[in-house]
């Protein structure tokens, strides 16, 4: 019998294990076979040619990766703890009884309907020079803004896109893990005496820690990864300052068709986020162990 209970299961499980092979893992290994070849279909044999690690050794030594990586890891460093902390925040106020909080939810949400180029189109328009509207009431105080001129303000427009875009999920991930919290602890605690900072400190935010590592890993994941958004508001400029890896793999692979080094860099680019996400993981769990001795 329980024989048959484990076949039926991996039956079950079997179109997700197929899709996943296909969508997953099949491209990482055939990506991970272009790296160590030089590739380009515009060249005399137009065949994958056997160059070993020299793709990897290039990536040491290439100024426009690394100013790319560098600036796709700051843009991280921002927009993953912004929306970690709004997104909660955001949560706690909608676990409170007030008016009209069905509708700020409705409209709070209303972003992740949109796929990621809907939202660089929409703000490729709101930040137009002379016709958006963040432009026009800019300059009515006295502030010129031309995300296609200045490079400070093109990259802190992306920042401050991909929070208004990504906060909602961070919202609704830390709203479902706040309603499904047990309640004794809590009603201990105020019979205890605690008060609200303290019951948030010690109680509301250790029982929200697998919510929070998910939310971490994943919005850390997609701000390495991110091309849709930035493509379509800036394509990368003004001249490289926003250009992040990303795009610097479709410049790569499709301006230059340089399809190994594309996917060389490609797979250092998951290797990193799997060594930062491990790091993350490392800090949190040493910290939990020296509060527990």
């Amino acid at each position: 019998m329980q024989k048959r209970k484990n076949t039926k299961g991996w039956g079950l499980l079997a179109p997700t294990l197929i899709i996943l092979f296909f969508i997953g893992i099949l491209p990482f290994i055939y990506a991970l076979y272009l790296s160590f070849h030089q590739w380009n279909i515009f060249s005399r044999t137009g065949k994958p040619i056997w160059i070993g690690a020299d793709n990897f050794r290039k990536m040491v030594f290439d100024k426009d990766f690394l100013a790319s990586l560098g600036k796709n890891l700051l843009f991280a460093a921002i927009v993953v703890p912004s929306e970690t902390l709004l997104g909660l925040l955001f949560a706690l106020s909608l676990m409170k009884p007030y008016k009209f909080r069905n509708v700020f939810r409705l409209i709070h949400t209303l972003p992740l309907a949109m796929p990621p180029i809907a939202i660089g189109a929409m703000w490729k328009l709101m930040t137009n020079p002379g016709l958006g509207i963040l432009s026009r009431y800019l300059e009515k105080l006295g502030i010129t803004y031309n995300i296609g001129q200045d490079a400070n303000q093109a990259f802190w427009t992306v920042v401050i896109m991909d929070i208004w875009h990504w906060t909602p999920f961070v919202t609704l991930a830390f709203l479902a893990g706040l309603t499904s919290l047990p309640r004794s602890p809590f009603e201990q605690a105020q019979i205890d005496g605690a008060n609200k900072w303290q019951i948030f400190w010690h109680i509301t935010l250790p029982l929200l820690k697998p919510v929070t590592l998910t939310v971490i890993f994943i919005r850390l994941m997609d701000a390495l990864r991110i091309v849709d958004e930035v493509w379509m508001l800036t394509g990368g400029g003004p001249g490289t300052a926003t250009r992040f890896t990303g795009i610097h793999v479709w410049r790569m692979v499709f301006a230059r068709t340089d399809y190994g080094y594309g996917s060389a860099i490609s797979v250092f680019l998951l290797y990193l986020t799997i060594v930062l996400s491990w790091l993350f993981m490392q800090v949190v769990t040493k910290k939990e162990e020296g509060g527990v001795r």
